[in-house]
């Protein structure tokens, strides 16, 4: 409250504004710590992976007993954030956001902060934006590289307007073929949960107006203005009022998750499963561990997770048809 950018007024609507973080791993585990420490009175916190030993090179709100708890993140950030401010509201919810929850998800928030680790869910939560008029903020990392965007809708360009499709398969770099340094973790996080700050507390006018390229062991800062930018004009999502990600045209239902190894499958509009009959059935050809979120078994070289939304993770393949395979011979489809 005495920083005077803020104040008091500005402190009382941050904890009176909900925040909806998508994604708790590095980015949204930074993000999460951080508005919760600020006093932001509601966290809406939605991960759909569980924790791994590997996450704590740059997950910073987890430790090793975390990983051995066999919790999903989102239920370990909660309870984790809960004996920090406990003042506050956190939800939690164990999923995978997508065209048929991120209405839900964003109702009542007045920011959505990236946490993610792809581009068609940031494509989605642009649609989402867009259409339901409420800012967000991206951000990205990979190497030793970071880079940040403050989309207002109505006030400043969006991602399509810069990136108007996502990059094809193969044409970037991953964490797999590039490895991440917990570093830029920490400063691209830092950044997205200040824009998210400013905007709850009303600072709309502080939001930065650039694109921000950060590489630390460049040692380079590149920051792109976009007073002028006139790409909006032309951008489907803004001037169009097109959203096909938000309306479920576009977008996957499986994902090959970065650096892990590992296929997610999701079956949107599934009824949900029994974890008791999925532990059961599992328990006849591996070894099943299992809690209220999920159940997991190993089987031979490879793991597989199942929520209760029937969505899977399988561990040991990159091959989403391996993955499909194995899913349907042990799990059923």
């Amino acid at each position: 409250m005495r920083y005077a950018p803020l104040g008091i007024e500005g402190q009382r609507r941050l904890s009176e504004a909900t925040a909806l973080v998508v994604g708790c791993g590095a980015l949204g585990s930074v993000i999460a710590n951080t508005l919760a420490r600020a006093g932001v009175g509601r966290l809406r916190i939605v991960d759909r992976d569980f924790l791994e030993l590997n996450n704590l090179q740059r997950q910073v709100l987890y430790d090793e007993e975390d990983v051995a708890s066999g919790l999903p993140k989102a239920i370990v950030a909660r309870n984790r954030l809960a004996k920090i401010n406990s003042q506050i509201e956190i939800e939690a919810e164990v999923a995978d956001v997508d065209h048929t929850n991120i209405e839900r998800l964003a109702r009542g928030a007045a920011v959505i902060v990236d946490g993610t680790d792809n581009f068609e869910t940031r494509y989605l939560l642009n649609d989402a934006s867009l259409k339901f008029g409420i800012p967000w903020v991206y951000g990205g990392c990979i190497g030793a590289e970071g880079q940040t965007l403050t989309v207002v809708p109505g006030k400043s360009p969006c991602l399509r307007c810069l990136m108007p499709d996502p990059p094809p398969p193969g044409s970037t770099e991953t964490c797999d073929s590039a490895g991440i340094l917990g570093t830029i973790i920490g400063v691209i996080a830092s950044i997205e949960a200040n824009e998210a700050l400013k905007i709850l507390s009303g600072r709309i006018d502080a939001v930065s107006k650039t694109w921000n390229v950060f590489d630390l062991w460049e040692n380079t800062v590149r920051q792109i203005k976009l007073d002028n930018f006139q790409g909006a004009a032309e951008c489907p999502t803004c001037t169009g009022r097109e959203f096909p990600w938000l309306d479920g045209q576009r977008g996957s239902h499986t994902a090959v998750l970065c650096g892990r190894n590992a296929v997610q499958l999701s079956f949107p509009g599934r009824e949900a499963v029994s974890l008791d009959a999925i532990a059961e059935k599992l328990g006849a050809v591996g070894t099943v561990s299992r809690n209220r979120y999920l159940v997991r078994a190993t089987i031979g070289e490879h793991q597989v997770t199942v929520f209760p939304d029937g969505r899977a993770v399988i561990g040991g393949t990159e091959d989403v048809a391996e993955a499909r395979s194995i899913y349907a011979k042990y799990v059923g489809l």
